[in-house]
């Protein structure tokens, strides 16, 4: 039987795009495709929308009451996260929360929703990058205490309006969850002082295209270790976001993560 998948942000690049790589696997069907209510595609079939061809599902503002998907993905804006989250809890539909930059406010609403209905939030839908996760911590674990300065290097389109990424912030979480308190410096600049030994500095980049380049440097005094993902084009994201939407139908409430969907 096929996945039922609706799309948040259907009409935007990523969400076009999970239309198509859904479209091409076997075990998913896309039901729903939402996007705000002014978008000049309201109303037009998703799959003509995204290139491959008549679906028979309209873009609409919200998810039709007499549609039920399985799980819903959100590729949108933190606006629209808001928007459909509280459909999937009224409704108790699974969410992968694939956007960034959102609030603190808006953050602690998206985990209390978890009591509800299945919530996957997760900072970065690559697969790999979730491994990588796994390996700066453990990283981090082995070289604590042995005189390494750590930062970390993030590099995207000049299009991207928040900064650092969601997922270099991430990083930073898994070290300090390895290493304790430490103060994350946002670039340098002036006459700022020798480096402090309790401290990840974070340093953004914004060029051109990239879809995505995340550096993790532990360095001491003779040696250096680099730990990078760098990604070649957004199907990486979305092929993850389909596994985790997957992986999320089937699940009771709760709050999710992509070390669930690998099992690590």
């Amino acid at each position: 039987m096929k996945t039922k998948v609706g799309v948040n942000g259907a009409c935007g690049r990523m969400g076009k795009r999970i239309v198509q790589l859904a479209h091409e696997d076997h075990d998913l069907q896309i039901v729903a495709a939402v996007d705000y209510a002014g978008n000049p595609e309201m109303g037009q079939d998703i799959g003509v929308a995204a290139g491959v061809g008549k679906l028979g599902v309209p873009v609409t503002a919200t998810i039709p009451l007499e549609v039920h998907p399985d799980a819903v993905i959100d590729f949108s804006m933190p606006e629209g996260t808001m928007g459909i989250l509280k459909t999937c809890v009224e409704r108790h539909i699974p969410l992968v929360v694939a956007t960034t930059g959102h609030t603190p406010a808006q953050t602690r609403e998206i985990e209390t929703a978890a009591h509800h209905t299945a919530i996957l939030f997760a900072p970065n839908m690559s697969l790999v990058v979730n491994v990588l996760f796994k390996l700066v911590h453990e990283a981090a674990l082995a070289l604590k205490d042995k005189g390494f300065d750590i930062e970390i290097i993030e590099r995207h389109h000049r299009f991207k309006k928040d900064s650092p990424s969601g997922t270099a912030l991430h990083f930073a979480k898994v070290i300090q969850d390895a290493l304790g308190e430490m103060k994350v410096v946002h670039g340098r600049e002036g006459l700022v002082g020798e480096r402090t030994p309790r401290e990840i500095g974070m340093h953004a980049v914004r060029s051109g295209d990239n879809v995505g380049e995340h550096t993790i440097l532990f360095s001491t005094l003779g040696e250096t270790m680099e730990l990078v993902h760098k990604g070649h084009t957004r199907d990486a994201y979305v092929r993850g976001a389909l596994q985790a939407a997957k992986f999320l139908a089937t699940k009771g409430p709760g709050r999710y993560s992509m070390t669930d969907v690998l099992g690590l």
